[in-house]
C-alpha cells in the first residue's frame, strides 16, 4: 500500500483520486509522498522512503527544493490551476484602485443612520470619483499561466495591455491574444503604463525589483498591482513613493506590518486563490502528478528536476534513477545494467541545471545486485524499481 501524508487540509476532489492501492497516513515518517499547501518543510527532517512532494499551489517558498532534490525527492506544484481565481480577484483589484468603492462603502457605512441617506449620497459620491480602466495602458509582468490570463482579461475590458516576460514559454506565448504588446524591456512597462501588475516567481533576480529605481522611471500617480509575492517589492521604497504622491494606490494581496500601515495601499488578506474551484483544481492536479510519479516514473510540473514522461510502463520492468547532471553517467547507467544481462527496450534522460533524470525500459526485470550497483555510482541521489 503506498502511503501519502496530507500538511494541509487538501480539497477531496483531489484525494478521492487515489486508486485502492493508495491510503493516507497521520505519520509523515511513512510516507512515500507528501501534498502540501501552506506549510512550512524548511525545518522538518524529511524521511528517508519519501518519494515526492506536492504543493497544490504555484509557489514553493515554503518548501526546502535543493535539499530535497539532494535527497533524490522531486517537488511537484500545480501551475495554472488557480489562475482564473487570481485573474479575477486582479480584475477586482484594479476596479478597487481606478474607483474610490471602498470610500464610498465605508461612508454607506457610517451614514447607515441617516433617514435622507439617498439624497445625501448624491451630495457625497463626489468624493469617491474615480476613472474607467478603458483605454489606460496596462503593463503585465511575467506572462505566465496567471500573467497570461490578466492579459487577455484586461485586453477584453479594453485596456492597452503591455507584456513582459523574458523567459516567456512557447505554450504561454501561444495562451496569449495578439493584442498583446510583448514588450522586451520592462522599462517600457516603467515609462509608458498607466498600471503595473506583477506575475513573476520570486527569485534572487526578481526579490525587490520593484525599488525606487523602478519606481522613480514610473509615471506620476501610477498604480502598482502585485499578488504574486510581497518581498518583489521593496517596501519602505513603496511606502515613500505612496506618500509623495508617485504612486497613486499600490494593491497587495499581502498583509504584513509594513503593508498594512502605507498611506494609500489597499490590503487584501491573500485571497488570490482562495476558491473552492482554486482549491479544488489545484488538489486535483497534485494528486495526478504525484501518482503519476509514484506509479509510472513520469515527471510534470517539477520545480527541481527536469520533465519526464514516457507514458505508462508496459515493459517488463521501468527504473528510474535521479542523479546528478554530471559526464559519463548515461554510460555508467546503461554499463551497469548491460553486465548485469539485462536489455534496456526504452529510456530517456533529461536534465535541469545540475540534476538529471533517467528512466529506462527494460526487457527484464533487473536483479538486486545490479539496482546495489547502480545506487553506488558516485552522483546516483536515488534508484527506483517501478515495475
Amino acid at each position: 500500500m503506498k502511503k501519502i501524508h496530507c500538511l494541509n487540509a487538501i480539497s477531496g476532489y483531489g484525494t478521492a483520486l487515489f486508486t485502492e492501492d493508495y491510503t493516507l497516513t497521520d505519520e509523515i515518517k511513512e510516507a512515500e509522498g507528501v501534498l502540501v499547501r501552506s506549510a512550512s518543510m524548511h525545518e522538518m527532517e524529511l524521511p528517508e522512503g519519501l518519494l515526492a512532494i506536492a504543493r497544490a499551489g504555484a509557489g514553493v517558498n515554503n518548501i526546502p527544493l535543493d535539499a530535497c532534490a539532494g535527497e533524490g525527492i522531486v517537488v511537484f506544484n500545480t501551475p495554472g490551476a488557480n489562475a482564473n481565481g487570481v485573474k479575477e480577484l486582479v480584475i477586482a483589484g484594479l476596479m478597487l484602485a481606478s474607483r474610490d468603492i471602498d470610500g464610498g462603502i465605508d461612508w454607506c457605512k457610517a451614514n447607515k443612520g441617516d433617514e435622507n441617506i439617498a439624497k445625501s449620497a448624491e451630495k457625497a459620491k463626489k468624493a469617491f470619483a474615480g476613472c474607467e480602466i478603458k483605454g489606460k495602458k496596462l503593463g503585465v509582468i511575467g506572462l505566465g499561466a496567471i500573467g497570461a490570463e490578466v492579459a487577455n482579461a484586461c485586453s477584453s475590458l479594453g485596456m492597452e495591455v503591455y507584456g513582459y516576460d523574458p523567459f516567456i514559454s512557447v505554450n504561454a506565448a501561444w495562451r496569449l491574444s495578439r493584442n498583446i504588446k510583448h514588450i522586451t524591456s520592462v522599462d517600457t512597462i516603467y515609462k509608458e503604463c498607466d498600471y503595473i501588475t506583477l506575475h513573476v516567481p520570486l527569485l534572487d533576480a526578481t526579490k525587490g525589483m520593484i525599488d525606487k529605481a523602478a519606481l522613480d522611471n514610473m509615471k506620476d500617480g501610477v498604480v502598482v498591482l502585485n499578488f504574486a509575492r510581497d518581498v518583489l517589492v521593496n517596501e519602505d521604497d513603496m511606502a515613500a513613493a505612496l506618500k509623495s504622491g508617485k504612486v497613486k494606490k499600490y494593491v497587495t494581496d499581502f498583509p504584513n506590518p509594513k503593508s498594512i500601515h502605507m498611506e494609500g495601499a489597499i490590503v487584501i488578506p491573500h485571497l488570490g486563490a482562495s476558491t473552492e474551484e482554486s482549491e479544488d483544481n489545484c488538489a486535483r492536479m497534485a494528486v495526478e502528478e504525484i501518482m503519476d510519479y509514484i506509479d509510472n516514473g513520469n515527471i510534470r510540473n517539477s520545480v527541481n528536476f527536469p520533465a519526464c514522461d514516457m507514458g505508462i510502463c508496459k515493459a517488463a520492468s521501468r527504473i528510474a534513477v535521479l542523479h546528478l547532471n554530471i559526464p559519463n553517467m548515461i554510460g555508467q547507467i546503461t554499463g551497469t545494467l548491460a553486465a548485469g544481462d539485462v536489455n534496456i527496450s526504452d529510456m530517456t534522460n533529461k536534465s535541469r541545471e545540475k540534476y538529471a533524470y533517467t528512466l529506462l525500459d527494460l526487457e527484464s526485470a533487473a536483479d538486486a545486485v545490479s539496482i546495489q550497483k547502480l545506487n553506488a555510482i558516485k552522483g546516483v541521489l536515488r534508484v527506483r524499481v517501478i515495475k
